[in-house]
């Protein structure tokens, strides 16, 4: 008898959050019941991210997890860890199938072979030489879709293994992509964020770009939002600024990777510009949009960061016009130019940058909260209930709370930022 239950458990960017629910549904349409990653289940499915080594530590927790639970189920391990380490993770106790990125779309193809004994283990294509585009988006709640428009990365900076673990750029067509998005309006959906893995170089192979893109969207009937997911700086035009300034769909919102607030160090880390440039980005979305929320990226310890380096970093980034930042803490990538410089950051060391870049990033955020306190938004509620609240983003990406009411999810409320609660969260009387 074929398992009726399955359970996926997703790991890292939206990217792999869009292609897990798209393999999901394809289980949903046979039959199979779907469970919380928390319960028992007869197959576990766990979508793995290898962007640093806590990334792969919670893949492998999450994977001995599935078999306490369930000693008897079979397990799936798909995507970008799949990908670099399928020798690894066969060895695993429990583990049945590995499917990298190139293969884990016929996860239900070889789950059923698996049933069959016709097959165990994984199955590898080299990605290499992946050169078509799969798309995918998720239901998640039914506010927001994420929306794949763009997969790989040809930018190879010295410290990313996603390049190798899902190959060379390629993206969606226009056409499609429209397609895609009535398809998630019909259910229901109001807000699609695109995502991708290098979303600004979204249609170079087909001879279109992220612009045209954004302006077709914007002619979608039913669709009341749109959020462009991480951007990188140099290929963040003014034209897209522009348009999205004068969008009614899209929201004053941008997450625009830095990594670093020193050019000597950005030059390390092999990317594609400087800080006058990304100075550029960020001054011009204030001029156009000045209550925007603009979010950053950062990496403390890298290789050779010296303490002049990280002064640089926390002065550039006190002085920048950004709303908060994410954190994170180099991690060695096996196979990447930054692995094989040998001037290495003690751990101490990186864990207090990190610390004052995390203070300085809610300073930040709480003056930006500050900054938009009693002005009139628009929220769009989400469903979840948590401890009798219910949360939603204004079109600026402020999180408000308000006492759980089943009639308000998937609604737009007009709301004054006015009160805001111990945990610093604006409140909706």
């Amino acid at each position: 008898m074929i398992p009726t239950t399955i359970a996926f458990h997703h790991f890292g960017c939206k990217v792999n959050f869009a292609e897990a629910s798209s393999i999901s549904r394809q289980f949903r349409e046979k039959g199979f019941e779907l469970k919380n990653h928390h319960e028992v289940a007869d197959i576990y499915v766990i979508s793995t991210c290898v962007v640093t080594s806590v990334a792969e530590k919670k893949c492998r927790a999450a994977i001995h997890q599935a078999h306490k639970l369930n000693p008897d189920a079979k397990i799936a391990v798909i995507g970008c860890f799949s990908e670099l380490k399928p020798g690894e993770l066969s060895l695993m106790e429990g583990v049945d199938l590995v499917l990298g990125n190139s293969s884990k779309y016929m996860l239900l193809e070889e789950l059923e072979k698996l049933k069959n004994h016709e097959y165990h283990g994984g199955l590898q294509a080299d990605i290499r030489e992946a050169g078509s585009f799969i798309p995918s988006f998720s239901y998640g709640d039914r506010t927001r879709s994420f929306l794949k428009i763009q997969d790989g990365c040809d930018y190879y900076c010295s410290y990313c293994t996603i390049p190798l673990a899902r190959g060379h750029s390629r993206s969606d067509t226009i056409a499609h992509a429209i397609s895609s998005a009535h398809e998630i309006v019909k259910n229901g959906i109001r807000e699609i964020v695109l995502t991708g893995v290098n979303i600004g170089d979204f249609g170079r192979q087909n001879g279109e770009n992220l612009l045209q893109l954004m302006q077709a969207l914007e002619q979608v009937q039913g669709l009341d939002r749109i959020r462009i997911s991480s951007i990188e700086p140099d290929l963040l035009t003014d034209e897209i600024i522009d348009f999205a300034a004068a969008s009614l769909k899209f929201m004053p919102h941008f997450h625009i990777p830095l990594q670093s607030g020193s050019d000597k160090i950005l030059k390390s880390m092999k990317r594609k510009y400087s800080l006058e440039v990304y100075s550029g980005r960020v001054g011009r979305i204030r001029n156009k949009l000045p209550l925007a929320c603009i979010a950053s990226d950062v990496i403390v310890g890298f290789p050779g960061e010296s303490d002049d380096d990280f002064r640089d970093t926390y002065t550039y980034l006190a002085n920048l016009p950004v709303s908060y930042m994410h954190v994170f803490t180099y991690s060695k990538r096996e196979n990447t130019l930054a692995s094989r410089i040998n001037e290495e950051v003690p751990g101490k060391i990186k864990k207090e940058r990190s610390k004052q870049l995390h203070d300085l990033s809610e300073q930040k955020k709480q003056a930006f909260y500050l900054e938009n306190r009693g002005r009139q938004v628009h929220v769009l509620f989400e469903s979840d209930n948590s401890r009798g609240w219910m949360h939603g983003f204004s079109e600026n990406y402020i999180r408000v709370k308000t006492k759980y009411d089943a009639a308000l999810s998937n609604q737009i409320r007009t709301v004054i930022l006015n009160t805001l609660d111990a945990d610093g969260e604006f409140v909706s009387e």
